[in-house]
C-alpha cells in the first residue's frame, strides 16, 4: 500500500432524522442521514406492499408451505 494517499479512517458519529445516534467508524467525524435501520420500514416490520389486482395474495396463496 502506497503511503500518505489514504484518508484517516476514525471513528465516526452518526445521527439520523429520527433521533437516533450511534458510532461506527469513517473518513468524517459526524455524519447526518434522513433513515436508519431503526426507523426504515424493512427493519422494522411496517413494509407496506403496493398490491396491484390482488398479486402479492395470488403469490402467497400459490407459494405457501404446505403441510
Amino acid at each position: 500500500m502506497k503511503e500518505g494517499i489514504h484518508p484517516n479512517y476514525a471513528p465516526c458519529h452518526v445521527k439520523c432524522g429520527c433521533g437516533n445516534e450511534f458510532e461506527t467508524r469513517g473518513t468524517r467525524q459526524e455524519i447526518h442521514v434522513e433513515i436508519c435501520s431503526a426507523c426504515h420500514p424493512f427493519f422494522t416490520g411496517k413494509q407496506k406492499f403496493v398490491d396491484t389486482a390482488g398479486r402479492v395474495d395470488r403469490f402467497q396463496r400459490r407459494y405457501q408451505k404446505k403441510d
